[in-house]
């Protein structure tokens, strides 16, 4: 597939393809997974091609489908579990943060549990309630888990086949609103990935702030990038892509660069990923920097109707405002 271009739900598709292909222990489990192909069409032909044995649709059950996927990875399987939406996961909870994640210390090492969580992520869609939640500060609080979030299809494809290859259970973020968007991206097969899953990747190169977002905001923050030229500002887009572990150094070498940092994602502001990353910023660039560190996010509110969930999103103009008060300084 040398030079093919397809959209981020091809790309997913695609990668699950290969890994299927590649390890007969690659099982796909999830509501409506196999002849559906999901609900966003991320499995579709799957279960046709590898049969239901190994794309197997489930009952309504999180709890029960991770907690069977954990049964499946300590026999040497590696399932990949769909959650169908973000605000679909809760039942599952206690599954993933007291047995996905912690078996492997558990055992003191000796029981691994190589399995991926997927999990389309984040609002825009115009969803009702529980359907674009961004839930991925639980999981990268939680000691564990390795935590990613993809924002293009090359991304999707390597990142979610790297995920599979981990003997290490990853919590996969997907997110929804990009899945079908135009754009395709050009994907080469020969040429390999070219970064490592727990890698960051610069977006966009800059040297009068950065912009550090992933997964939905990464385009966002990309056309923000862009307006700012405009007005004579030249803005870095740090796409973290990994979220636990963090890529650190990428993050501090970015922002010793430009000297300012605006952080934006999704989710609500109050004890989310953009509150971890700040800090850390402050602990070891605290002398670079020439404004504080900055965050856009959602609000501290649950996710409001689909009406106004354009008032609580983070827009272009809203990660504008932050620059131009980071630029203040």
């Amino acid at each position: 597939m040398t030079g093919t271009r397809m959209s981020m739900a091809k790309a997913l598709n695609a990668g699950l393809r290969a890994a299927m292909e590649k390890d007969p222990k690659v099982l796909i489990m999830g509501e409506d997974v196999g002849t559906l192909g999901g609900v966003f069409r991320i499995t579709e032909g799957l279960q046709k091609d590898f049969g239901d044995h190994r794309v197997l649709d489930t009952p309504l059950a999180e709890s029960g489908i991770v907690g069977s996927a954990v049964g499946l990875a300590l026999r040497g399987y590696r399932p990949v579990v769909e959650i169908q939406f973000d605000g679909f996961v809760y039942p599952a909870f206690d599954q993933i943060v007291s047995q996905v994640a912690k078996m492997h210390a558990r055992s003191l090492g000796h029981l691994k549990l190589p399995m991926v969580i997927r999990i389309p992520c984040g609002g825009g869609i115009g969803a009702v309630e529980h359907h674009s939640e961004s839930n991925e500060a639980y999981f990268a609080h939680t000691a564990g888990l390795r935590v990613v979030s993809c924002s293009n299809a090359a991304d999707a494809y390597w990142m979610i086949q790297e995920a599979i290859e981990s003997d290490d259970p990853v919590v996969f973020f997907e997110p929804k609103r990009r899945y079908h968007e135009r754009g395709e991206t050009e994907i080469d097969e020969a040429a390999g990935p070219d970064l490592g899953l727990y890698e960051s990747r610069v977006a966009r190169e800059g040297s009068d702030a950065t912009l550090l977002c992933y997964g939905p905001m990464v385009k966002t923050c990309l056309q923000a990038a862009e307006a700012a030229t405009e007005e004579g500002r030249d803005l870095e887009v740090l796409d973290l892509r990994t979220l636990s572990p963090l890529d650190l150094p990428a993050i501090y070498e970015s922002v010793r660069k430009t000297r300012r940092a605006i952080i934006v994602h999704e989710a609500q502001t109050f004890v989310g990923m953009g509150a971890e990353i700040a800090a850390r910023i402050q602990e070891e660039c605290f002398y670079h920097l020439e404004a504080p560190v900055l965050r856009v996010g959602g609000y501290n509110i649950p996710y409001p109707p689909s009406r106004y969930e354009e008032e609580f999103l983070p827009t272009l103009d809203r990660v504008l405002e932050a620059v131009d008060r980071s630029l203040e300084h």
